[in-house]
């Protein structure tokens, strides 16, 4: 079998790789020529360079893939617009792309968010029959990607998967709370809840709904099928770290405050923007993943407990803590 893996570079996509070799795939990676390959370096894959922005680029996709796994996108950015070009056009590009060199395909994946379908406003966790009401741009960016997908599902046998928020090894946005709790306090603005999924579980899962003939049209959401509030991952992270934590209370407007002086002091797209302030602004970001056990038997593994640790020790290791 052979796959194509756009952001193969990052967090998730670095992951999926070296899963997909272990199961005996043979990879291709689309990247772009500034894009950093340390975490797949070594290993046994093709590297092809392109971007998906630019269309002329990526006339070079091998004819002969069996899945497409599109995970490249973007998550944090200075401007709007970004999210929308990056996000939208990005996968628009690929899509006709693939339709032009690779219609053989058994499967296109596009790994969404729990984002584009927005928080939950009565409490309850989100399921595939609920109408999708993004509050950021990025948000607004994912429905509108997977608006697009859905367009081409005539033409290629597409998956959605819209994961809440993953963690573990290499990721750089829950290393921003790991390294506060380091210090012995954390930001609180009231009780918030959360899903979660570890990274091997969504791997897992993006795995699962590609190779499974009944998830072909469809979109999914995947968890590890609990729901946090706030404190819960507080306390498992201080649990591993064996640090006593202090809780700072900070007013919404001051927050708002903060994040225009973390943006204007950044020399990059931060996770404190004001764009996630939007999200922010949002108590319950929470999705029920039962339809994915019912169509492709998806089950997580990790529990939190375990993955808190796991991750915790990476970044010790590695020497990010």
């Amino acid at each position: 079998m052979k796959a194509l893996v756009t952001g193969a570079t990052g967090f998730i996509g670095s992951h999926l790789v070296e899963e997909l070799i272990k199961k005996g795939y043979g990879v291709t990676c689309l990247a772009r020529k500034t894009s950093h390959l340390k975490w797949i370096e070594g290993l046994e894959v093709d590297i092809l360079y392109g971007d998906c922005g630019d269309g002329d680029s990526l006339r070079q996709i091998p004819p002969d893939l069996d899945y497409v796994f599109h995970l490249a996108g973007l998550a944090k950015a200075r401007r709007d617009e970004d999210f929308f070009c990056v996000n939208v056009k990005g996968t628009e590009n690929l899509l006709r792309a693939i339709s032009a060199r690779a219609p053989g395909v058994k499967r296109f994946i596009h790994l969404s968010s729990l984002a584009a379908a927005g928080p939950s406003r009565n409490g309850s966790p989100l399921d595939e029959s609920s109408e999708p009401r993004p509050v950021s741009s990025y948000g607004k960016s994912k429905l509108e990607s997977e608006g697009v997908i859905m367009r081409h599902r005539n033409a290629l046998p597409v998956t959605i998967l819209r994961p809440p928020a993953v963690y573990g090894p290499r990721d750089r946005d829950f290393y921003v709370l790991f390294k506060m709790l380091k210090k012995g306090f954390y930001p609180y603005w009231g009780k918030c809840y959360y899903s979660l999924l570890y990274v091997d579980d969504l791997v897992r899962g993006v795995i699962m709904a590609a190779e499974e003939k009944d998830a072909e049209g469809g979109m999914y959401f995947l968890s590890d099928g609990k729901i946090y509030s706030n404190e819960d991952i507080v306390n498992e992270i201080a649990n591993v770290l064996d640090t006593k934590i202090m809780k700072m209370r900070i007013p919404r407007p001051l927050m708002t405050v903060l994040v225009k002086i973390s943006e204007k002091m950044g020399r990059g797209a931060s996770i404190i923007n004001k764009d996630k302030l939007k999200e922010l602004n949002y108590s319950h970001w929470t999705c029920d993943s039962s339809k994915a056990e019912k169509d492709f038997r998806f089950v997580p593994k990790v529990s939190i407990k375990e993955g808190i640790k796991w991750t915790a020790d990476w970044y010790r290791i590695h020497q990010w803590l």
